[in-house]
């Protein structure tokens, strides 16, 4: 017979408290946890003699945490109990397995009791460079360098990590990125934590019981909760590292609270980053840019920013961050009379750069390229030097206001094939293709470290500007110092890969390069409330998608061959388009066809009015939108919440993701489904109602607990009911809990500081609203310039309180009206 090993069971060998954290010795390593705040603690686990402090202090994700003492333990024969003033942590003497309770002695999470945190050792490889063979491919991301066939080399060993969970029955999960899946709970799920065209990680999922768990990886990983149990693996890592986060009384928007404090809090983007940006694949010179910039403007449509897609440079030079002097003669020009009509310009830069190129020169000489393949070396600090270097050098002096920082996983293997492989084909492509370029424990970083070199370089270049000016002028000029930073840009950049932290580093992300169908739009709203409840703050989408045609590839699947001249596509473009102005970022892109909005005038139904009336609305919201941003920035806040977070004690919000939270006050419920238009069996337009039929109604569910009012009539419905609701082409269905508080403007045509704000009160309830202003741009905010207007009203006397006073007059910036 076979001899059976007997498994090494984790068994608390003794206990030492280390000043503000507590060791765990075991025949089989070290276990640490290291107590953040009063309701959260890290946990580190190695089967190494000692804790690498190297290691542990120099994951790019976390900022640096401040000692916390605040804590006791004690120790009997059966386990060690940790006790922080919100958590207790309960870990058993026999088999290391934790049990997390709130301070009221709630059980949130606890880990399976038997092999309850496993490591193996695994070899880590990297490739040879001495015997590879590669090609170049034109890809939907460009021209790309594809290695066929490589060796490779042994460099060390890391641990795959596996932690065993048991989650409640009656217990709902969200977060752990962007799934273009459209799910609602992760409960159930298998999820392959792996970054791609249209899938964002970010390891941190967030429950209904109020709380959360961030796993400090930078690998390859697994969540599952299926047959096959619940655990978090991870491919490669130096030790096992997690911190369990606490909501702030049980409530998960606590728990992201709790995101920020460890990864850092999410900067302010300039205020004209949430008026419409405007792009398309592509537009290709600068007369196109200007022309169509001046037509939104003649139009009097909101416009606050155009963007040049990929394919600046010269023909030929993939990713050469410098102007085609034929197509652009006159950058400089190009930008100053965008920004004489209030329009911001943004360009598309890569990581990936042709071979004889003067930036691939550059990085190839300096060895600051990724092994084997034509894509900069983001994870080496002089390579994101150079990176910056290049981009100021050749963009940013011609009056660049913003980055697109596109293809930024770099590498989707899956993206290579014409039929889309199975799930976890593509995961495992993922984990062995990607050590060969970067190394094993980081595959899922180059994306945040790539966004790093942008922000350090951006501030960077003002910092170093003034500090040059103030050595050449002395003290006389220092009222000139002091005006370079009264004009400096807050970072934005908007790109397609995301992971810890990387909300302070500017970053807006998008979904990707998705499809046109309804279908997809429905599974868009779940995929940016998961990337929401993963903490990070500003997400979009393509509106309308990206690919509208249907092609040879798996991913150029549309429904719409004829684009905006089929009525059955603008009408999906018209309800995108509408949802979309309830995002944090405003943003159309595509191709196939052009997506400004006079390309959907149409005489079977009027798109084009319906999507002119979205846009200002979008506009007149701003003092709301805006203020929700500072929320975001001071009070680490979400912009777009599913409705869970908001009602989680309403069980029917827990699998509703078609509608949602715009800030605590606006409910939002996207018409996801044609009403007008749609194909036949053979795709040919088929109308099935008129625009104003009565049978153009939307499904809504009213969280209890409230009384809610319809935004645009005043109607009142009480929560806890599902009702029926008009939605006419030019209509997005939007509810207001009783009490909210709207600040609007009026319709300027782009963002712009608002002299006069209405207050938009929906009575029935006391409400409330922090109206944050500053100064729109630049980082002042930092050290404290700006202000917040307490506003308040009282239902029963109908008083509307600014700051302590009551409003009795008009003599005020603000007007008051009633609904």
């Amino acid at each position: 017979m076979l001899d059976c090993t007997p498994y090494p069971k984790l068994n608390v060998a003794n206990v030492k408290r280390e000043g503000d954290f507590l060791t765990l010795n075991f025949a089989q390593g070290i276990q640490r946890l290291i107590p953040v705040d009063d309701r959260s603690i890290r946990v580190i686990y190695t089967q190494d003699s000692e804790i690498s402090e190297e290691s542990i202090n120099s994951k790019p994700g976390i900022v640096e945490i401040k000692p916390f003492s605040d804590w006791t333990y004690e120790e009997s024969d059966e386990e060690v109990i940790v006790s922080l003033p919100k958590l207790k942590v309960v870990i058993r003497k026999d088999g290391a397995a934790y049990t997390y309770y709130d301070e009221n002695g709630k059980l949130l999470l606890k880990e399976k009791s038997a092999r309850s945190k496993e490591l193996d050792k695994v070899p880590v490889y990297a490739m040879n460079e001495e015997n590879i063979q590669k090609e170049y491919i034109d890809t939907a991301d460009g021209r790309k360098e594809i290695i066929r066939q490589a060796s490779k080399i042994k460099i060390r060993d890391a641990y795959r990590t596996r932690m065993n969970l048991v989650f409640d029955d009656d217990e709902a999960l969200y977060g752990l990125g962007q799934h273009e899946e459209g799910y609602h709970s992760l409960r159930g799920k298998r999820i392959f934590l792996n970054q791609g065209n249209r899938k964002i990680v970010v390891p941190m999922f967030v429950s209904t019981k109020g709380y959360g768990l961030l796993v400090n990886t930078y690998s390859p990983a697994i969540f599952n909760d299926t047959e096959d149990g619940s655990y978090f693996f991870t491919e490669a890592d130096s030790e096992m590292d997690f911190f369990f986060l606490g909501g702030s009384d049980g409530k998960m928007d606590g728990v992201i609270s709790e995101y920020r404090k460890i990864t850092g809090k999410a900067v302010m983007l300039p205020k004209w980053a949430f008026g419409y940006i405007q792009s398309q694949e592509r537009y290709e010179t600068q007369d196109e840019i200007l022309s169509i910039s001046k037509e939104y403007r003649d139009r009097n449509i909101g416009l606050d920013c155009i963007v040049l897609d990929w394919c600046s440079w010269k023909d030929g030079q993939w990713g050469q961050k410098t102007f085609d002097p034929e197509r652009f003669p006159n950058p400089d020009a190009m930008t100053d009379e965008l920004h004489d009509r209030n329009v911001h310009f943004m360009i598309s830069i890569w990581p990936n750069v042709n071979e004889g190129t003067d930036n691939y020169n550059e990085f190839k000489k300096e060895n600051e390229l990724l092994p084997g393949i034509n894509i900069y070396n983001a994870l080496s600090p002089k390579a994101r030097e150079i990176y910056w270097k290049q981009a100021e050098s050749g963009l940013f002096c011609h009056g660049i206001d913003a980055w697109w920082c596109d293809n930024s996983e770099p590498i989707a293997p899956e993206w290579n094939y014409t039929v889309k492989p199975e799930t976890s084909k593509i995961y495992d492509e993922y984990v062995n293709q990607l050590p060969m370029h970067i190394p094993a424990e980081k595959t899922n970083a180059f994306g945040l470290y790539h966004a790093m070199g942008i922000y350090e370089g951006q501030r960077g270049y003002y910092k170093n500007l003034a500090e040059s000016d103030t050595d050449d002028a002395g003290k006389e000029n220092q009222v000139e110092t002091e005006k370079l930073f009264e004009r400096e840009k807050r970072v934005v950049n908007l790109t397609r890969s995301g992971y810890l932290g990387q909300q302070r580093y500017g970053t807006i992300l998008w979904s990707g390069d998705i499809s046109a169908s309804w279908d997809t739009f429905r599974r868009q709203i779940a995929a940016g409330l998961h990337f929401s409840a993963s903490g990070l703050p500003y997400w979009t989408t393509d509106i309308g998608a990206f690919f509208v045609k249907n092609g040879i590839q798996w991913y150029w699947n549309g429904d719409y061959d004829l684009g905006p001249k089929d009525p059955a596509y603008c009408e999906l473009f018209t309800r995108w388009y509408q949802w979309a102005v309830f995002l944090p970022i405003f943003r159309g892109h595509g191709t196939d066809f052009r997506r400004e909005l006079w390309q959907f005038q149409n005489d079977a139904a009027p798109f084009y009015e319906a999507l002119v009336k979205a846009n200002h609305l979008r506009y007149e919201l701003m003092p709301y939108i805006y203020s929700l941003a500072g929320a975001v920035w001071y009070n680490d806040s979400v912009v777009i919440r599913p409705l869970v977070f908001e009602f989680t004690e309403d069980k029917r919000t827990w699998d509703i993701m078609d509608q949602y939270m715009f800030g605590k006050d606006m409910m939002v419920c996207p018409v996801t489904k044609p009403m007008l238009f749609d194909h036949d069996k053979d795709c040919n337009c088929i109308k099935i109602a008129d625009q104003n039929d009565t049978i153009n109604i939307r499904k809504v569910y009213l969280p209890e607990g409230n009384i809610w009012r319809d935004f645009y009539t005043g109607e009142s419905y009480e929560g806890g009911q599902w009702i029926e609701t008009q939605a006419p082409l030019d209509v997005i269905p939007v509810f207001v809990k009783a009490g909210a508080i709207i600040p609007m403007t009026t319709f300027k045509g782009h963002v712009q500081k608002e002299d006069e704000i209405t207050l938009k009160i929906f009575g029935g309830a006391d409400g409330s609203f922090a109206l944050y202003e500053d100064e729109g741009d630049g980082y002042d905010y930092e050290k404290g310039v700006y202000t917040i207007t307490n506003i308040e009203y009282i239902d029963t006397s109908k008083k509307v309180i600014i700051d302590g006073s009551e409003i009795r007059d008009k003599d005020t910036r603000f007007e008051i009206q009633m609904i």
